[in-house]
């Protein structure tokens, strides 16, 4: 049997933070990896998305600019774009392992298994460590209907080597929201299908139903009040049926939610509480088994499941299991953003965790020059102050908003006040140059 200090299992963005920590402190370190080094968000997550999401910020700023400079709007050559995101996903994997080498932390591909409360198996390798840090992400679910082998994922979308002409996409959520504008910017006819009137249910209702209705002018189909019953092969087609009605495509994506992957570690074994949500975990991220973690996308806790939350938490078990900190976990506020076009973004506290005692002031920003010069058809924001007349949220739809919820993050972590602000010069034109013209 091998022994380690700590046992890391799950190579993503959570595992990979927790491993460099402790190895960096002298720890003797093992990480073990089931599928590809470095986890979903570099092979087939957030990276491949937002390298395949060029074509729609490209397409969106000539297509403002018809007549204003340009005559039309250029296709997307799928093959080549593909060819470009595979230029930063293909060699990821390997990176990892010779990254993890050159840092003297030991590797081990494989599953693993818990074969009692201190001891895992990977093959026919028993390991035994101090500490184990369970960081194995989640994966895309899949609709219990009739006819799901027809389903395929987020994860197939993103290494599809020809474009259907027809897709329909399960679920309005920001992953459906996002391959569909990837989708339709490439060329294909989109279709978002939801079983309520409700999609990004996260996000401020009125800033969504502006967004759904720039997107169905651009050529976005939406369905709504669509439950989905079933599949039908129909020749090279695929028919999706509810009770009442039916949509025809040449595929059809499932993006109704992920899972946790758990399954596999025979966790029961370990005596680690589970539920359908995750692994349960206290304010230190310590499961019911307190020699072993969890962090990144497989806990069960509400914070969203994001790279840089993933992060944030696996440097935090670095820290507690090296006597760093023996404070709770305390999470600073976390912009999500939806790379759609135009983009909705939203950070801090949000229109539906009001008490009263806040103020909303609603901003149109349309026609600053910021947006302006652009020739952008919407901006708005959506500013929530305390009482005391600090920003504590923000949200914010335009094609800049990612750029901007960063910094209304940083003016409500530092607390900052217009008068403050005032006195700090930005590049000019920029979003960071209308910050105090955001702040009342």
């Amino acid at each position: 049997m091998k022994e380690y200090d700590e046992v890391v299992i799950g190579s993503g963005v959570a595992g990979m933070s927790v491993a460099y920590g402790l190895k960096k402190a002298g720890k003797n370190v093992l990480i073990i990896e089931e599928n590809l080094w470095g986890g979903t968000c570099p092979n087939r997550g957030c990276d491949p998305k937002k390298i395949l999401l060029n074509s729609v910020e490209a397409r969106k700023r000539i297509e403002q600019l018809l007549g204003k400079g340009f005559s039309e709007v250029p296709t997307v050559d799928w093959q080549e774009l593909q060819a470009f995101k595979r230029s930063f996903t293909d060699p990821v994997s390997k990176n990892r392992q010779k990254e993890l080498a050159a840092a003297d932390i030991d590797y081990l591909a494989g599953t693993a298994r818990f074969i009692n409360e201190n001891t895992i198996i990977v093959g026919e390798e028993k390991i035994s460590a101090e500490h184990f840090i369970l960081a194995t992400g989640q994966r895309p679910s899949i609709l219990p209907i009739d006819g799901n082998e027809f389903l395929q994922t987020s994860t197939d979308f993103l290494s599809l080597s020809e474009l259907p002409q027809d897709i329909i996409f399960i679920g309005a959520g920001y992953i459906a929201f996002e391959l569909a504008m990837i989708a339709h910017a490439s060329g294909s006819n989109v279709t978002i299908v939801h079983h309520n009137q409700r999609p990004l249910k996260e996000f401020d209702e009125q800033l969504v139903k502006q967004l759904v209705k720039q997107m169905e002018a651009a050529g976005i189909r939406f369905v709504f009040d669509f439950e989905s019953q079933r599949i039908i092969q129909e020749g090279t087609h695929y028919s999706l049926q509810s009770n009442d009605q039916e949509l025809q495509a040449d595929a059809i994506f499932c993006a109704t939610g992920r899972q946790p992957n758990v399954e596999r570690l025979d966790l029961e074994k370990a005596k680690v509480e589970t539920t359908k949500h995750g692994v349960v975990v206290n304010d230190y991220l310590q499961t019911s088994n307190p020699m072993i973690f969890a962090c990144g996308d497989i806990i069960s806790r509400t914070e969203p499941k994001l790279t840089p939350v993933a992060t944030f938490e696996g440097n935090y078990v670095a820290n507690y299991v090296l006597g760093n900190t023996k404070e709770k976990i305390s999470y600073p506020s976390i912009p999500t953003i939806v790379f759609t076009s135009p983009k909705l973004a939203q950070v801090g506290v949000t229109k539906k965790q009001l008490t009263g005692q806040e103020e909303v002031v609603e901003i149109d920003m349309t026609n600053w020059f910021t947006y302006h010069r652009v020739n952008e058809p919407l901006a708005k924001s959506q500013m929530i102050y305390d009482k005391a007349g600090y920003l504590i949220g923000a949200s914010v739809l335009s094609e800049q908003a990612d750029d901007l919820i960063n910094d209304l993050n940083l003016l409500i972590s530092q607390h900052t006040k217009k008068e403050e602000l005032e006195q700090w010069i930005m590049g000019y034109p920029t979003v960071a140059s209308d910050l105090s013209y955001l702040l009342k």
